[in-house]
């Protein structure tokens, strides 16, 4: 078995677990950011076994270049999403937040 048989290259930014949806930056997020052990790691993930992690950390240690440039781009492509919610929240986003900016003008004015 090849190394590569544990993953489906979906495509240039995707790439996941066999068997799987879990993508190779869910387990890469937890080693290297969070400094999660392999063990830890399956436990958290039930649809993934032990040796998936260990491939998948074994892959990023075989492709480290090609393989960083993908978690970096993962990574500047949350923080996008993030700013664009934040730019444009969503409907239900937006309710929260009137209801929260109420509730805190009802708390200032109760303790005047």
């Amino acid at each position: 078995m090849q190394l590569t048989d544990y993953f489906n290259f979906l495509a240039q930014n995707d790439i996941r677990l066999k068997g799987t949806r879990v993508g190779i930056e869910t387990i890469l997020y937890d080693f290297i950011y969070k400094s999660r052990t392999p063990e830890e790691i399956a436990q958290t993930y039930s649809s993934l076994t032990l040796e998936q992690v260990y491939a998948t950390i074994l892959y990023y240690l075989h492709e480290r270049e090609s393989v960083s440039q993908y978690m970096a781009d993962w990574l500047e492509w949350g923080r996008k999403m993030r700013e664009e919610q934040h730019k444009n929240p969503s409907p239900v986003v937006q309710k929260l937040m009137k209801i929260k900016a109420e509730r805190s003008a009802a708390q200032k004015s109760l303790s005047l």
